[in-house]
């Protein structure tokens, strides 16, 4: 890291949210009976639990958002030096524009996920070994519907905001519509609210690359070779959209010599191939193949409408016109990942259903990741809106005024 961590306040944990005689439903119609999730919180709750922010992380993220943490329970040699550093790191922490001085931030691992949360990876009681194939789909509405029962484990009736980054933002979107009244402020950050045509493409093709590697085995290989080559596959497909380009040209350049890695017939000879193959290779090191198949097919069925039990985009954001809730999105103009396009079609359907919304452009040659690495372009909005100056928004009684 070339900038320093902050000295932020960690507090992490698992809590249960299913057991026997409260167990969990999922979209699918499984139940789980046993369910925890692993979760990082950063700052303190005010006496009267109005300062929370629930942060969704992005496809291959973890709770760790912050900070520095050497292990993980739960996660086992998937935690790897990658994981080690907060991955909001630069937004979160005092003084920082998600001030843990003034906000309580709470992130949480996915339901299905590797870094502690109940997922593939663990041992399934009955058994003693992991679920493996046998853990369930798992879908945006069921991430959302899990960490509502995390927020009623810390007595939070109402989030001061949710923030989601990337595929995060699918679940802010969710859990806006179907838990409007929990939740004041709404910021997808480099997201959407449909899976494109081009999105689903790209995730499919993931999931073959997975599939078809041979060590997959219908996704039963804990006790034999992980299916590396084709979750290192997927991630090189993934990691193209993520980084702009010329970024990869750039990095490829500067920190990655000629690979010596040799395929069947092909030889290894740019840069930019051995680049891509690092990247791959890295990821496999800190990442399970089960758990980013159940991401990906989140991804893929991705459906707020059929969540909130609505027919148009209009009825589903009228829900948030209802609740008075007021959104944030922001796009980024070299995004190849979640195309500007999606987010203007987004803010579109806001302003149809007369939801409060601000739609802000980041002008950025890194991407998709510019979310994770340019605070100062993202900060001043972040402020502005979590301080709730617009004229819709009331803090704490009457309704602030705008910037002059």
């Amino acid at each position: 890291m070339s900038s320093p961590i902050s000295e932020v306040e960690i507090t992490s944990g698992r809590v249960t949210i299913a057991d026997p005689s409260t167990p969990f439903p999922l979209a699918s119609g499984a139940v789980l009976e046993h369910a925890e999730l692993a979760y990082e919180a950063y700052g303190r709750l005010n006496e009267d639990r109005s300062n929370a922010i629930l942060l969704f992380h992005a496809l291959s993220g973890s709770q760790h958002a912050a900070g520095f943490t050497s292990e993980v329970d739960g996660a086992g040699d998937r935690w790897t030096e990658d994981c080690q550093y907060g991955w909001w790191d630069l937004f979160i922490g005092p003084g920082k524009v998600l001030d843990t001085h003034q906000y309580f931030i709470l992130c949480v691992n996915y339901l299905g996920g590797c870094y502690g949360s109940t997922g593939p990876t663990t041992l399934d009681p009955q058994t003693g070994r992991p679920h493996g194939a046998r853990f369930p789909a798992i879908t945006t509405a069921d991430v959302v519907h899990s960490q509502a029962r995390l927020l009623d484990h810390f007595g939070i009736r109402q989030l001061h905001a949710v923030v989601g980054p990337s595929v995060g933002g699918l679940m802010a979107i969710n859990f806006a519509t179907l838990y409007p009244d929990r939740v004041r402020i709404v910021i997808p950050i480099a997201s959407g609210h449909k899976t494109t045509v081009l999105a689903r493409l790209t995730l499919f093709e993931q999931v073959l690359a997975i599939e078809n590697d041979p060590h997959f085995q219908g996704g039963d290989y804990y006790d034999d070779t992980p299916p590396e080559y084709g979750l290192a596959l997927a991630r090189m497909i993934s990691h193209k959209t993520f980084v702009h380009l010329d970024a990869i040209e750039r990095r490829a350049r500067k920190d990655v010599v000629a690979s010596t890695d040799q395929l069947a017939w092909y030889q290894i000879r740019n840069n930019v191939e051995s680049y891509m193959l690092h990247q791959g290779k890295k990821f496999v090191k800190r990442f399970d193949a089960n758990t980013y198949l159940r991401i990906i097919d989140m991804w893929l069925n991705f459906d707020p409408l059929r969540d909130a039990g609505v027919a148009t985009y209009e009825e589903l954001f009228a829900i948030s016109k209802a609740a008075d809730h007021h959104y944030l999105v922001f796009s980024i103009d070299s995004d190849f990942c979640f195309y500007p396009e999606e987010q203007a079609d987004l803010v579109a359907c806001l302003k149809a259903a007369d939801v409060s919304a601000m739609h802000i452009t980041v002008h950025s040659d890194k991407g998709h990741d510019s979310f994770l690495l340019e605070p100062e372009l993202y900060a001043p909005h972040l402020y502005y809106t979590l301080a709730g100056r617009w004229n819709k928004t009331r803090v704490n009684g009457p309704a602030v005024p705008l910037v002059e």
